[in-house]
């Protein structure tokens, strides 16, 4: 198994659990990435538009993209 650093396994298994269960307990920024991360925008909190949800990622914008392009076999395949 990779060494996956521990903010992008982070996003990962929130992506998977929201893929799963439709649901998190996860904080509201790491749900937004999950969310881009799926390309699920109705996993978006309520009150945040796309524009100011991807805003809200500041510097973990960078790790949305390195997850897509670099992580997606880590995601669940639905």
């Amino acid at each position: 198994m990779r060494n996956v650093p521990y903010e992008i396994e982070k996003i990962i298994n929130v992506a998977n659990e929201l893929a799963c269960n439709g649901s998190t307990g996860a904080s509201t920024s790491e749900v937004i990435a999950a969310a881009f991360v799926l390309d699920r925008m109705e996993f978006l909190p309520n009150g945040y538009t796309v524009i100011e949800a991807w805003e809200r990622l500041d510097n973990w914008q960078p790790l949305v993209k390195k997850i897509k392009a670099e992580y997606q076999d880590l995601l669940v395949p639905w």
